[in-house]
């Protein structure tokens, strides 16, 4: 890995920054607004927990190839991620992200519509949004973005509870003595990574701070379990309410009973999938979880196309 020349990125991204709800939010950022039309409004792509807006350099790169030129691209870090601040709190609550979405797109794209992608947890944000604000999305991309299984009233006092005693103890993060190891822990997170996209992506993962050593761009306090329920009822709500095509993409070994086991079987899935009004469905191999990492190329030839019709 001490060796491995990173990924060389076609199309570099600029770094911004918004003030948004009392916070510098970092967006990256590819293309301009002479590369929008009716028919391209700019695109806007969500990173999952524990990520950066900057992983979706892969496909960015293999999207503009695709469709023979470069498309606006936005991609911001969530609170408490990257480059963007993390809020004075302990607890990270989820309205928070569709708020900052809302907030984000007043400045970006106050006047139109926009293309949504999301991965994971950016997904379900994308979903969520697209059924509040229907008129400000066009079409709509869900990579993996399954949700989380379903809770009972019954839960919340040991969920509270839990809530609680983690507040006692100061949440860590493992730091890393170089980028190489920063690199060979992204491998281990995903054996389907190239040892050239670890490298290139490890110095966006990570920073170099005052001890030398390199931490991870995420707020530890992300790994605090949420007081608040997940309720499925509710968010299929919202889900009902998105009138945009949506593209759901996943691949070929996900297997969500890793995460959860027998509490999100995936019939649950389906049944939520079935409420979307205007779905297509694409399956990428070989292809775990992290998507835009594992298959930009053929992740960027769907997009081109659902994004066209």
């Amino acid at each position: 890995m001490h060796d491995t020349v990173p990924y060389r990125a076609r199309h570099a991204a600029l770094s911004e920054f918004h003030p948004l709800r009392g916070l510098r939010y970092h967006v990256q950022r590819w293309g301009d607004a002479a590369c929008v039309d009716a028919g391209r409004p700019p695109l806007v792509v969500l990173h999952g927990w524990m990520d950066v807006g900057a992983s979706f350099q892969f496909v960015v790169d293999a999207l503009a190839e695709a469709e023979g030129r470069q498309r606006l691209v936005l991609a911001p870090d969530w609170r408490g991620f990257g480059r963007t601040e993390a809020p004075p709190t302990d607890t990270y609550w989820f309205p928070d992200y569709l708020a900052d979405l809302d907030a984000l797109l007043d400045r970006v794209a106050p006047d139109g519509v926009i293309d949504l992608v999301g991965h994971s947890m950016g997904g379900n944000v994308a979903m969520s949004y697209a059924g509040l604000r229907p008129a400000r999305i066009r079409r709509l991309v869900n990579l993996e973005g399954f949700g989380l299984p379903d809770t009972h009233p019954r839960q919340a006092p040991r969920r509270l509870v839990q809530w609680l005693d983690e507040l006692k103890t100061p949440a860590t993060l493992r730091s890393y003595d170089s980028l190489a190891a920063v690199a060979e822990r992204l491998r281990q997170n995903n054996p389907l990574l190239s040892a050239d996209k670890a490298a290139w992506l490890a110095p966006h993962w990570a920073a170099l701070q005052q001890d030398g050593r390199w931490h991870i761009q995420g707020d530890p306090a992300h790994k605090r379990v949420n007081p608040v329920l997940y309720r499925r009822e509710e968010v299929l709500e919202t889900w009902k309410a998105i009138t945009a095509p949506v593209l759901w993409v996943e691949g070929d070994q996900t297997d969500i009973a890793k995460w959860w086991g027998q509490r999100y079987p995936r019939a649950d899935f389906e049944a939520r999938l079935a409420v979307v009004q205007q779905l297509q469905r694409h399956a990428l191999s070989p292809c775990g979880h992290m998507l835009h990492h594992d298959q930009p190329q053929a992740l960027a030839a769907r997009l081109a196309a659902f994004l066209a019709t």
